[in-house]
């Protein structure tokens, strides 16, 4: 039986939100981005991109680092995330390198996070009450190899979405990627952590269909602290 991914993908193909929109499931959040887009088609504000440029990352790896040498993750990674905050959202409607223009949906939402098991996990609750949308985010830390793995669970299947991606830390930015396939294209998928700050911090997701040479964000979440 398809998964409940599976679905969202071929429902966001039908919609014309672009192939680029649909599920990864390697890619956490890109279930949670083709969720939105499979249950939602609420009117939203929309701006013409002004294609600024992230700073690069450090590249996604596997089950290790990229380079194949020892990861460096250690417990309480994540520690910045516990707490409330609220999101300002900024996703891109039509992505893919055939789009045509560059229009992103913003919108606002909401996260409680919590670390657990003395630092070696974290988990976050995203709710976007504007599209009745809410999942999980399971940060968890292989302590053997020291690499972090990033999982998503959207509330309305309760499944967890695997294998998930991995990767780690370095000089105060997190990046964590997979590999995976769009239709018949390999693909890389990566989502980074970055502007951390006690109070604040930001996330973004690219995608790149010509093995990492050049990268197109689809989603930017700035997070700022509640409490």
């Amino acid at each position: 039986m398809a998964s409940e991914e599976a679905i969202a993908r071929r429902d966001v193909l039908k919609s014309g939100a672009g192939v680029g929109a649909c599920v990864f499931a390697a890619a956490p959040v890109f279930a949670a981005l083709a969720a939105l887009a499979h249950e939602n088609h609420m009117s939203t504000k929309t701006t013409a991109s002004d294609d600024k440029s992230q700073p690069e990352a450090a590249a996604p790896g596997g089950a290790k680092p990229a380079n194949g040498t020892a990861g460096t993750g250690k417990p309480g990674e994540f520690d910045f995330l516990a707490g409330e905050w609220k999101i300002k959202h900024r996703r891109l409607k039509t992505p893919g390198p055939s789009a045509a223009t560059k229009e992103w949906d913003e919108f606002e939402g909401e996260a409680t996070c919590f670390t657990i098991l003395a630092g070696v996990g974290s988990v976050e609750e995203l709710r976007i009450p504007s599209r009745g949308f809410s999942g999980m985010g399971l940060r968890l830390l292989d302590v053997e190899n020291k690499v972090w793995n990033d999982f998503w669970v959207n509330a309305k299947s309760g499944v967890l979405t695997t294998p998930g991606q991995t990767g780690g830390f370095e000089n105060g930015v997190g990046t964590f990627g997979a590999d995976d396939m769009d239709g018949d294209k390999p693909i890389k998928v990566k989502g980074v952590w970055d502007q951390i700050t006690p109070k604040s911090c930001r996330w973004w997701q690219a995608v790149s269909w010509d093995d990492g040479k050049t990268w197109e964000e689809n989603w930017v979440m700035e997070w700022t602290r509640v409490k």
